[in-house]
């Protein structure tokens, strides 16, 4: 057998370096002398990738171009923006270099976390967790009638993939009408699916827009002055895609003139996004950071996921979460 070496970049704790470690052996683990400070971060070269056959983490673009070794990149992350571009792509399908992503790992987080703010924004609880409001009030009637239920409400999501599937499951009990906005529809999604060209009729009639949009060329500022005049008055709208997909003032006007009934982000740009943003302090804008993907055990699932790809790449099998 082959001794390969696995450049591993990636912040893990003890358990999951332990377990990458006994989990590739007798293969081996190579690490850079400096990791990336985050995910967003830019990583360094580092003389060792030079020796790798296999990559785990966010490696450098340049470092991946002059490597003469390397057969598999797992990206450790769901987001790939740094490898979505037309000249990664050419150079993967190049080499025949194969691309994975972590997608898996962080679906059903992301696709609770979203649902979480959609049962939080028809429950209207910010505003009940602040109120001190005496059973039959003004504001206490006023929230119990403000108080909906999502059941037949409709929703239009952005960007379908495995966040999405994970989604749909938990909106299949809500009865919710759903139309996804995918590239290339294929039909066998199970609900309807547009192409970007056929998406402003979609945001005329959505109850909720759901933006999961990674970030890319095409992606950039997506959501934008148009298209959010496209979405019907009283809409809510959330990100947990990419930051960068958003135009921000377009967004903050779209809330101030009311035209969006609130915003609920957990990305940004940049991130964090800075304490005197005026999205920040506007009342129906709600932002957690950066923070939808996140679980227990969080490093461990994501090495578990690494390694199923790993013994299946040795026995000549399909990855999980292929990209290129």
């Amino acid at each position: 057998m082959t001794h390969l070496k696995i450049f591993s970049d990636s912040h893990l704790c003890e358990a999951a370096a332990n377990l990458l470690n006994e989990g590739v052996s007798p293969h081996e683990i190579i690490e850079p002398n400096t990791r990336p400070a985050s995910i967003l971060s830019k990583p360094e070269p580092d003389p060792a990738f030079a020796l790798a056959d296999i990559a785990f983490g966010q490696p450098d673009v340049e470092s991946i171009r002059r490597s003469r070794r390397l057969k598999w990149l797992h990206v450790s992350t769901a987001g790939f923006t740094r490898y979505d571009t037309p000249e990664f792509r050419t150079l993967a399908a190049e080499r025949g270099m194969l691309v994975t992503n972590s997608s898996s790992v962080y679906a059903a987080a992301c696709a609770e976390h979203v649902f979480a703010f959609m049962i939080a924004r028809s429950r209207l609880l910010p505003e009940a967790l602040r109120s001190q409001a005496a059973n039959g009030d003004a504001e206490w009637l006023r929230l119990r009638a403000g108080s909906v239920s999502l059941r037949g409400q409709s929703v239009v999501i952005l960007g379908f993939g495995s966040i999405a599937l994970e989604l749909v499951k938990l909106l299949a009990p809500f009865e919710i009408k759903i139309t996804a906005m995918r590239r290339s529809p294929r039909g066998n999604e199970g609900f309807p699916t547009v192409a970007p060209e056929e998406l402003p009729a979609a945001l005329a009639t959505a109850d909720h827009v759901i933006n999961i949009l990674p970030e890319n060329a095409a992606s950039l500022k997506f959501i934008n002055a148009t298209r959010l005049a496209e979405m019907k008055p009283g809409v809510v709208f959330y990100n947990i895609g990419r930051g960068t997909t958003v135009d921000q003032q377009d967004l903050l006007a779209a809330l101030r003139s009311g035209h969006l009934a609130a915003a609920w982000l957990d990305v940004t740009d940049p991130e964090p996004l800075p304490a005197d943003h005026p999205l920040r302090h506007e009342p129906n804008c709600y932002i957690t950071p950066h923070t939808a993907g996140g679980h227990g055990d969080e490093s461990v699932t994501l090495v578990k996921h690494f390694l199923e790809n790993f013994r299946n790449y040795l026995a000549g099998g399909p990855l999980r979460d292929r990209i290129m």
